[in-house]
């Protein structure tokens, strides 16, 4: 053993136990023989005389490297050596050098001769069909040395589709053009004679050496894409496929792979009629029966790709062929195998680059058009109807994951979600062409899983109600409140089932989720609403064992509530009493409550029974007295937690806090069912006791002022009945906005200010006194927290601290905007809100220049166009606000209306940018009307000037400003500012 080889092995070892100095020395030595010129010399003589696998290898890969990087620069005598030694090699022929016998490097291991004819194909790319035009040919007289040589012949094949010709992997145009001249080539010269050597080894071998001729055939499989395919379908090769996939003696993989030759020979791209004719000529029944075995043996898995792809191409002719050029035979084709694909769509595994959902929905959409289906067609729709059922069924070894829902649980319903997508748009697909047929399906499918056993068929049941779940989709209103014929039986059907396995969480969810869409039946047929609502009361839904079905069975009733609302007035003591217990959780405060927080909590419930109770149909007393069993205990439990907020320990204190804010959502929820007439107008006893409960909970503001969640739900309370109580909540306001702005963070500052909000726009100049209080103290606070410029972004992108400051700001601009746009803009000038004015103006002229969200900025400008409004009338008349009209003209002017305007920023191609811009030539009409020629003169001396616009554009501004169409004006000034900006080449005017 030579310095090289021992390099060679060290750098190989994987042991562990070489020192690594010594490693980095031996591939530094093997670096320096790999950059030698005589290394292609080198690497074959090892090749000859070294049975060291690693030797081997690295001489076959340093070979690749340097054809691949150094071909061009080699002279022709090294690569006549090279040639000649390599395909000795690979037709198992010693390469004599230096008189001595070589080693056989055919006799190594697989990866030895991957890599060997990797080497050949690398020739190949560079001398096929110029220098070495005979090296296919020169190849086939050696197949008869043996197993050992069709095999290398069928590497080189193979790593000549993978490296060269195989469209799988991308490809540049150089490479794109070599495998077009080396496919022209062989088609020309050699494919027919490789061809025959194929069919000549697989006869030969087919009973001595099925492996062999497995990989014969693998070959074959991947050049039929692109060879004459009549080389392929004839007699002779048909009969041996078919013999070789339907002889039980032969081995599965062997069997398989004749089944995957004739795929590729029927997904061949070719013209339509040529295509129908190789269908026709394959005789494909005869593989029918083959998919009836184990469905996970590899035979069965490759007969199942082979008859899906034929059924899709028989299915693309029908498509395409005219009823002259053999539709009706296409179709008789398609009829002929699909039995045998749906079987497969069922049974077995399909190749991944079949779609089951494109091809039946291929199939479907060829009978949208028939007015009438036929038998056979019914049949099959049955038959989609049945794979699709399949198809959507969970897998029973993930039943409990989905009933617990733990994360493979929530994983496998994501992905099963997913899944049926395409299948669900497939199925409304087919009740389209067949309702009848559909809901028949679907019919016999509860029927079938309503008989199924408890603890075997959760996947069936569940299937069962997907599937009528999933068709209520595409059935519209109408026929849902009809839901003649077969639809309003399976309606009843399912109202009227008790289906196994309903304590299963998945089986109990979809339950519902059906019945809630097919309500609009029970609204029109009210005599079911007790057996619609049995479904929601009692253990299949609130009542179920599992919280997920329970919480989720909340929110439906309560949707269900809202849609039938009046027909349910005569069962509200019967679901009063079915929910006493779940709320009874509310008015507990041991710690034994199962309510949770989320957006599906039992407050779902409160809403619901407002609803019910809110109605005036309902007489006054049982309205007071059911709203009052409701009230009373949640405010005694609030105000017990008030009475003992100081004593309690801090973990119990967080546990009743959490308790509260359930307390409050539920109270919260169970209001939106009183309407603000019904509690001030017709019935205002119920409206007192909406307030006495907001005395109540208020307090909490006092007694818990620092629990941020907690002043949250008081806040959203009080949103609540600003809607409930009208204007009657006005004595109760003073004091909440005092105690939620005393201790709020910027955070809870945005949640006060939508509460103004909310005020203002319901109330307008109603709230001037209690704004007049409070937007010093608002004004205060804003201005010490946010600055007067941009908010600036964090090293790291944005914070959440700046999150939040930039949400306030925004809030605060649309509290500015809604405070003047309901004439509420002498609060601005106020004693004590004046002394806030100028930091206000500043904090608008630089949002409505500069700030990066174009919906703040135009709210900017309409709030100082809504001021110019209130605060300035004709010209030359006393200053309501000293020094406002000299800011407007002199400063809000030039640099909104002109200079933010001029900045290529700008984008007239933008919409909102577009309707911002409109805002700026508004503003401008108005200072006009307002200001007159003050405006107009120093605009255009100071504005246009410094601009350098011409004279020309600014008697015609004039002329627009003066006119009566704002349009005009608007397309003009857009027109002048372009031309503005193409004038200064991107240079901006100085602010």
């Amino acid at each position: 053993m030579d310095d090289l080889e021992k390099a060679i092995l060290i750098c190989f070892d994987e042991s562990g136990t070489v020192d690594s100095e010594l490693k980095s020395k031996a591939a530094t030595f093997i670096q320096q023989i790999k950059e030698t010129l005589s290394i292609p010399s080198i690497c074959i003589e090892k090749l000859c005389f070294s049975k060291l696998v690693q030797v081997q290898f690295w001489c076959l890969q340093c070979l690749h490297e340097a054809l691949r990087d150094k071909y061009s620069s080699m002279g022709l005598e090294e690569k006549s050596f090279i040639r000649k030694s390599i395909f000795s090699m690979a037709c198992c022929e010693a390469v004599n050098v230096n008189d001595h016998n070589s080693v056989l490097v055919l006799e190594g291991q697989a990866f030895i001769k991957n890599k060997l004819a990797q080497v050949v194909v690398t020739l190949i790319y560079f001398e096929y069909p110029s220098i070495w035009p005979s090296v296919f040919i020169d190849f086939l007289p050696n197949l008869s040395k043996g197993r050992v040589v069709i095999d290398m012949f069928c590497r080189i094949l193979n790593a000549l589709d993978d490296e060269v010709i195989s469209l799988d992997y991308p490809r540049n145009g150089d490479e794109m053009a070599v495998a077009g001249r080396i496919k022209d080539a062989m088609r020309a010269q050699c494919v027919p004679q490789i061809v025959r050597a194929w069919y000549d080894v697989v006869l030969m071998y087919r009973n001595s050496d099925p492996e062999l001729c497995t990989g014969v055939l693998d070959s074959m499989r991947r050049y039929i894409s692109w060879i004459d395919i009549s080389l392929i379908v004839n007699e002779s090769f048909t009969s041996l496929f078919f013999e070789l996939m339907l002889v039980d003696g032969f081995p599965d993989q062997l069997r398989a792979a004749a089944a995957s030759v004739l795929l590729a020979a029927v997904s061949k791209r070719m013209d339509s009629k040529s295509k129908l004719a190789l269908l026709k000529s394959l005789h494909i029944r005869r593989a029918f029966g083959l998919v009836a075995g184990d469905s996970d043996s590899e035979l069965v898995s490759g007969v199942a790709s082979l008859l899906t792809g034929y059924a899709a191409e028989a299915l693309e002719c029908s498509k395409r062929l005219s009823p002259s050029d053999g539709k009706e035979i296409s179709l008789e084709l398609l009829n002929e195998v699909l039995p045998s694909v749906f079987y497969v769509m069922q049974s077995c595994e399909v190749d991944a680059t079949f779609s089951i959902v494109q091809f039946l929905s291929g199939y479907v959409n060829t009978m949208k058009s028939l007015s009438m289906l036929t038998e056979t067609q019914l049949l099959h729709v049955r038959q989609i109807l049945e794979v699709i059922r399949v198809q959507i069924q969970f897998d029973p070894i993930y039943r409990n994951n989905l009933d617990v829902l733990d994360k493979i649980g929530r994983e496998e319903e994501d992905r099963m979600v997913e899944f049926r997508k395409d299948l669900f748009v497939l199925l409304r697909s087919v009740g389209r062409v067949a309702p009848d047929m559909t809901q028949i399906f679907i019919r016999n499918s509860l029927a079938s899983a309503a008989a199924s056993s408890e603890d075997r068929n959760v996947e069936v049941v569940e299937a069962a109600l997907s599937l009528f779940y999933a068709l209520g989709e595409s059935i519209s209103d109408d026929m849902m409140r009809t839901a003649s014929g077969q639809l309003g039986e399976l309606v009843l059907m399912l109202l009227s089932t008790r289906f196994p396995c309903h304590s299963n969480r998945i089986v109990a969810l979809v339950f519902l989720e059906t019945i809630t869409r097919y309500m609009k039946f029970v609204q029109e047929n009210t005599q079911y609403i007790p057996v619609a609502l049995g479904a929601f009361l009692d253990e299949r839904g609130i009542h179920h064992s599992n919280v997920n079905v329970s919480r989720r069975a909340s929110y439906l009733f309560m949707r269900v509530v809202k849609l039938l609302k009046a027909k349910l007035v005569p069962y509200i003591e019967t679901i009063l009493q079915s929910l006493q217990d779940t709320v009874a959780q509310f008015t507990r405060m041991d710690g034994s409550s199962k309510t949770q927080s989320g957006s599906e909590d039992g407050s779902h419930i409160f809403e619901a029974i407002g609803l019910l109770i809110g109605m005036e149909d309902v007489p006054l007393e049982k309205q007071s007295d059911y709203l009052a069993a409701l009230l009373t205990p949640l405010c005694q439990q609030v105000e017990f937690a008030l009475l003992n907020a100081q004593t309690q320990i801090p973990d119990e204190s967080a546990t009743n806090i959490a308790k509260i804010q359930q307390i409050i959502m539920a109270i919260n929820a169970l209001s939106k069912g009183f309407s603000e007439r019904l509690v001030t107008a017709s019935r205002p006893a119920i409206g007192l006791m909406f307030k006495q409960t907001l005395d109540v909970l208020l307090q909490l503001l006092v007694v818990f002022p620092k629990i941020v969640p907690l002043r949250c739900k008081v806040t959203s309370f009080i949103h609540r009945m600003v809607d409930t109580l009208g204007a009657s909540v006005f004595p109760y306001l003073p004091k909440a906005l005092e105690q939620l702005l005393a201790e709020s963070e910027p955070k809870e500052l945005v949640g006060f200010l939508v509460l103004l909000n909310q005020l203002i726009c319901k109330f307008n100049t109603g709230v001037y006194d209690i704004l007049e209080e409070v937007y010093p103290v608002i004004a205060g606070r804003l201005f010490s927290i946010l600055p007067r410029g941009d908010i600036p972004s964090g090293p790291g992108g944005s914070t959440e601290e700046i999150r939040e400051l930039q949400e306030l700001q925004r809030t605060f601009y649309t509290f500015l905007h809604v405070i003047a746009t309901h004439d509420l803009s002498p609060i601005f000038l106020s004693p004590r809100g004046q002394g806030y004015l100028d930091p206000m103006m500043q904090l608008l002229l630089h949002a409505s220049c500069y700030h990066n969200g174009i919906a703040v900025r135009k709210a900017c400008v309409q709030i100082i166009i809504r001021l110019i409004k209130d605060w300035c009338t004709r010209p030359y008349s006393e200053e309501k606000v000293p020094g406002f009209r000299s800011f407007v003209v002199e400063v809000f002017a030039t640099n909104c209306c002109l200079y933010s305007v001029l900045d290529k920023s700008f984008d007239f191609r933008d919409a909102n940018t577009l309707s911002l811009f409109g805002e700026i030539v508004l503003a401008q009409k108005v200072m006009y009307e307002k200001f007159g020629n003050d405006f107009l003169h120093h605009f255009v001396s100071k504005g246009f000037s410094n601009a350098h616009c011409h004279q020309d554009f600014v008697e015609q501004y004039c002329q627009k400003l003066q006119g009566n169409d704002i349009k005009a004006l608007k397309s003009f000034y857009q027109y002048l500012i372009e031309h503005l900006r193409h004038q200064q080449n991107g240079s901006l005017v100085a602010r």
